[in-house]
């Protein structure tokens, strides 16, 4: 297969006329979504879970990076055929703010787990909110306690959870050492690990504000089972789920014309 050539970054007026173009759709859609989402949640305030709600706010996601002229995103594999029935831990890579944005063109529901600081922003944290994801406070055991019992209630109503097991976004864009606490939840529930790898991301983003000129992959892998596994093997699951995600990223990244991100990092080191 013959591989894509790298975007290479532009300068001058273009570049800048579609970085404005981009948050000014970014802000048109959040005006548009924000009474949406407000009645879409109100009018399912009874569910057991905020299926419907979240899956409006990930309408949202797939609308504003497919609106920007700066962003190609693509999906590859296929998820579990008994997807849209049977809940899954999903795991991922973090590279980048963008993240969310390419996970939103995954055509399954999820209630995702992020950063309380999120939640507390004006307007965006009441997407947030309104799409029911669940907040972490981090360095707090009470807010990882109720973290992890939304989750358990997520999955007992059949309704996939999505974590970054590393914590924190990978400023090298290599994948991180992962945390046991989401391969601890699916063993104790006897749910399957759902692994996907996120590729291109780092460039959408830059220094935080700036929007760059990107193309990004996400890649479902096979499911990782866990019926039947005992606590003794959380490391082995973990270890799994990321050499598999380390494994497609490296693969992705040479698809974009990249070299492994280790290797960019230690020559801008």
């Amino acid at each position: 297969m013959t591989k894509p050539a790298p975007i290479a970054p532009r300068a001058g007026l273009v570049p800048m006329l579609e970085e404005l173009f981009s948050y000014g759709e970014f802000a048109a859609c959040v005006v548009v979504w924000l009474p949406l989402l407000g009645i879409v949640r109100f009018a399912h305030r009874g569910d057991d879970v905020p299926r419907v709600s979240g899956r409006w706010f990930r309408r949202m996601g797939k609308t504003v990076s497919a609106l920007s002229p700066l962003w190609d995103f693509s999906t590859e594999g296929s998820p579990p055929a008994d997807i849209a029935t049977r809940p899954y831990v999903v795991v991922a890579n973090h590279v980048s703010i963008a993240d969310p944005f390419l996970l939103s063109w995954l055509d399954w529901d999820m209630q995702w787990i992020g950063k309380e600081e999120l939640f507390r922003l004006p307007i965006l944290g009441w997407l947030f909110r309104f799409a029911g994801d669940i907040p972490l406070r981090r360095g707090s055991g009470e807010s990882v306690r109720a973290m992890f019992d939304a989750c358990r209630h997520a999955l007992d109503c059949g309704l996939s959870v999505m974590l970054f097991p590393e914590g924190h976004r990978s400023h090298s864009g290599s994948v991180k050492m992962f945390k046991d606490g989401a391969f601890e939840l699916a063993v104790e529930k006897g749910v399957a690990v759902l692994p996907l790898a996120i590729a291109g991301t780092d460039r959408c983003v830059r220094n935080g504000v700036r929007l760059g000129r990107a193309r990004a992959i996400v890649r479902v892998l096979e499911a990782i089972e866990t019926n039947g596994t005992g606590p003794d093997e959380v490391a082995r699951v973990r270890d799994l789920a990321r050499d598999r995600i380390e494994e497609a990223v490296v693969e992705l990244e040479e698809r974009l014309g990249r070299r492994a991100p280790a290797e960019e990092a230690e020559e801008r080191g």
